[in-house]
C-alpha cells in the first residue's frame, strides 16, 4: 500500500491511501485516524496488523482527492496539501537517525573527502571510512538470529528537522554549503511492549553539509545536523532488496545535475536491513512505546565529490524511483539571517 499524509486548510490533518490516481482519504470516514501513528495505535486497540487497518478505512470511506492535485499544491496554501508520509503531532516524539557507509559507492565518495590526493597508495584501507566500510564487508551480513559488525551511525535530530514533499531545505547561516544525498529511509513505530515495528519505505533527502565534514570527519556529527526530507509516500510493501532511483537538480529551469543510475537495497549494500535495524534497536532509549523512528540507509552517489558549484536559494533538487509512483521535490532555501548570531546563554 502506499499511504500519504496531508492536510485540508480549515479542517485539519489527514491519512490517504493512494487507489489509481486518487488518494482515498480514509480520516473522512474515521475522524480520529488523522496521523499514521494513530492509525498504527488504532490497529493495537483492535488486536490487527496496520496494514489491515488501512484496509479496513478505505472500505469505510467515499471521500477522494486527486493525488496529482496533491502533489503541486504549495505548502500552506488554500488547497489541500502534502506533508511527510510519516511524523508525530508532537516533533519531540519522533527519531531521525542514518546509517552511512552502507554501499560501495559510499565509501568511495567519503574517502574522496578525506584522503589526501597525494596519499600514498596501500593495499590497506587508508581512512577510518574506508576501515569502518571494510568492517562492514567482512561482518555486515550475518547469519538471521546472529548480530553482526555495527554499521556507521548518526543521529539527524528529532521531528523538527523533518520535511515533506515541496517544503524547503535550508542552508544555514552557519552551513558552509547544502549537500542531497538521495535515499531510501525506513520509518518505524515502537508499540506498546516496547517492540520496534516496520512501518514501511520512503524515499528520502538526507540533506548534509560536506564542506563542513571535508575539514575534517570528527565534524561528521554537525555536519548532519540538518533539515532532511522523506516522502511524498510511505510505501508499505516495498521489498528492501533492490531499487534503482535517480537525483536531479534544476537551478532557474535548468539542470545542472543528473546522477545517473543510482541502486540501494540490500543486494547493494555491505550490511543487511536486519542488521542496520539491530544495531538501532538495541538502545533501550531507542525502543520507547509510542516514539516514531526515520533512518536513512545511506546512499552510493552525491553531486558533492564532482560539482564545482555550491547550492543556492531556489534549486530544485528532485528524487524519484520506479516503485515510487511520485517524486520527492524540494526546493532550497537560505535560512534566516539571525543564524548567523552567536547564541548568548543567560543564567537561569
Amino acid at each position: 500500500m502506499r499511504v500519504v499524509q496531508f492536510e485540508i486548510p480549515g479542517e485539519g490533518r489527514r491519512v490517504g491511501v493512494i487507489e489509481g490516481e486518487d488518494v482515498i482519504d480514509i480520516t473522512a470516514g474515521s475522524p480520529s485516524l488523522s496521523y499514521v501513528y494513530k492509525v498504527f495505535d488504532a490497529a493495537q486497540n483492535s488486536g490487527v496488523g496496520f496494514e489491515m487497518l488501512l484496509r479496513e478505512a478505505v472500505d469505510g470511506s467515499k471521500s477522494r482527492l486527486n493525488y496529482a492535485e496533491l502533489l503541486a499544491a504549495p505548502i500552506g496554501g488554500d488547497a489541500p496539501f502534502l506533508h511527510a508520509p510519516v511524523d508525530h503531532d508532537d516533533p519531540h516524539r519522533v527519531l531521525i537517525s542514518g546509517t552511512g557507509l552502507t554501499h560501495t559507492g559510499s565509501m568511495e565518495s567519503r574517502d574522496a573527502m578525506h584522503v589526501e590526493d597525494d596519499a600514498e597508495k596501500s593495499d590497506e584501507p587508508a581512512t577510518d571510512s574506508a576501515k569502518m566500510f571494510q568492517m562492514g564487508i567482512e561482518g555486515g551480513k550475518p547469519q538471521p538470529g546472529t548480530r553482526g559488525v555495527s554499521p556507521e551511525w548518526f543521529y539527524k535530530g528529532n521531528g523538527t528537522f523533518l520535511r515533506g514533499p515541496g517544503e524547503p531545505l535550508d542552508i544555514p547561516a552557519y552551513a558552509l554549503d547544502g549537500g542531497e544525498e538521495p535515499e531510501v529511509a525506513a520509518c518505524y513505530i515502537i508499540d506498546r511492549e516496547g517492540t520496534p515495528r516496520r512501518l514501511g519505505f520512503a524515499l528520502g533527502n538526507e540533506w548534509a553539509d560536506h564542506e563542513t565534514e571535508r575539514i575534517n570527519y570528527l565534524y561528521l556529527a554537525p555536519s548532519k545536523l540538518r533539515v532532511c526530507s522523506i516522502g511524498p509516500e510511505l510505501v508499505t510493501d516495498f521489498a528492501f532488496d533492490e531499487l534503482e532511483y535517480g537525483c536531479s537538480v534544476t537551478r532557474a529551469g535548468e539542470t545542472i545535475y543528473e546522477s545517473g543510475p543510482i541502486y540501494s537495497g540490500e543486494k547493494y549494500m555491505s550490511h543487511t536491513l536486519a542488521n542496520c535495524e539491530d544495531h538501532h534497536f538495541k538502545y533501550p532509549g531507542h525502543r520507547v512505546p509510542g516514539d516514531v523512528h526515520v533512518h536513512y540507509f545511506g546512499t552510493s552517489k552525491i553531486s558533492y565529490t564532482e560539482r564545482r558549484w555550491k547550492y543556492a536559494e531556489g534549486d530544485e533538487v528532485t528524487i524519484s524511483a520506479a516503485g515510487f509512483s511520485a517524486p520527492l521535490r524540494n526546493p532550497v532555501a537560505a535560512s534566516d539571517a539571525d543564524a548567523a548570531t552567536v547564541i548568548e546563554v543567560k543564567k537561569a
